[in-house]
């Protein structure tokens, strides 16, 4: 991707001011975790199982699960290997993890806290080989990839990698370590959801989702217990139930424009979701008001 500047009313091409080593790289993650990641930091060289050392710890507080961070500068190294040998060693030493999040940010989290079956690894380098992101096309991976590049004056790109995730990895690859971890940590889809509802469920999410997909730069990202419509932020999380939706906005109280009253204030409830509003979707009908609402939160949180 060529990356411009404008000088004099013309484009002048930026030069690649590449990293020279990967702690930078490291450094800079570490320091801006929220605003490139959306994640809590906690460590970095985090070690732990005989001197097995993790390059950073993070926590995904709306997931409420670890996640570990590797960043490399060479291509030579093999993403399924590595990422499933670690997530292993987590799992293994759970307690580790814990104790690590406890003494870093001086609060008292339990092992029930945990959702361990969110877990997830992330790999950001400069540059991947086609044989690393054939990995993104494994459907059940629980891995994420990112590129990050610097340029003159300071510029960096920070941008995520997708494959097509429509195969198993099970398929392809024999590792005990991928057998161990997929026993507890679950790449989760929007057929996980939908597979256990109504037909009018059904219909009325996808409805919904070809109308939130027509705004710009949105992207789908199942949990465990919703669907995230994302963009740099959580626009609107979708709970889909057997016979209707339940749809959670994420804007603060009283910032919602809503003269119908159709949203319900759950900021003092316990639900899933982010955000202060709830609408129940139980028809059609509603869906052209509910995405006057919606547009609200996208306008908000859009990348």
């Amino acid at each position: 991707m060529k990356q411009f500047t404008i000088e004099n009313g013309k484009l002048k091409e930026m030069k690649l001011n590449s990293f020279k080593l990967e702690k930078e790289i490291q450094t800079l993650c570490e320091n801006n975790m929220k605003e490139l990641l959306g994640l809590t930091f906690i460590s970095g060289e985090f070690t732990v199982s005989n001197n097995f050392r993790i390059d950073s710890l993070a926590f995904d507080e709306e997931n409420k699960s670890f996640v570990i961070i590797e960043y490399k500068m060479k291509e030579n190294f093999s993403i399924i290997d590595q990422g499933y040998a670690y997530l292993s060693i987590m799992l293994d030493n759970k307690a580790d993890f814990i104790l690590e999040y406890n003494e870093k940010m001086n609060k008292r989290l339990r092992r029930d806290d945990i959702d361990w079956s969110q877990s997830k690894i992330i790999f950001i380098a400069p540059s991947f080989n086609k044989f690393q992101l054939e990995t993104l096309n494994f459907k059940d991976v629980p891995f994420e990839v990112y590129k990050i590049n610097k340029y003159e004056k300071d510029y960096i790109t920070f941008e995520r990698i997708k494959g097509n995730r429509n195969v198993s990895i099970k398929q392809f690859v024999d590792n005990k370590n991928i057998d161990k971890v997929s026993r507890e940590i679950k790449v989760y889809t929007e057929d996980d959801h939908l597979n256990r509802v109504s037909s009018k469920a059904r219909e009325l999410y996808n409805g919904l989702k070809e109308r939130v997909l027509e705004l710009d730069n949105v992207d789908i990202e199942p949990k465990k217990q919703y669907i995230a419509f994302k963009g740099d932020k959580n626009i609107v999380d979708i709970e889909v139930q057997k016979e209707q939706l339940k749809v959670y906005i994420n804007m603060k109280k009283k910032e919602l424009d809503d003269p119908k009253n159709m949203a319900r204030d759950v900021s003092n409830i316990g639900h899933w979701g982010n955000g202060d509003y709830e609408i129940r979707l139980t028809t059609l009908e509603k869906i052209d008001y509910l995405m006057f609402l919606i547009k609200q939160s996208w306008e908000k949180n859009k990348k």
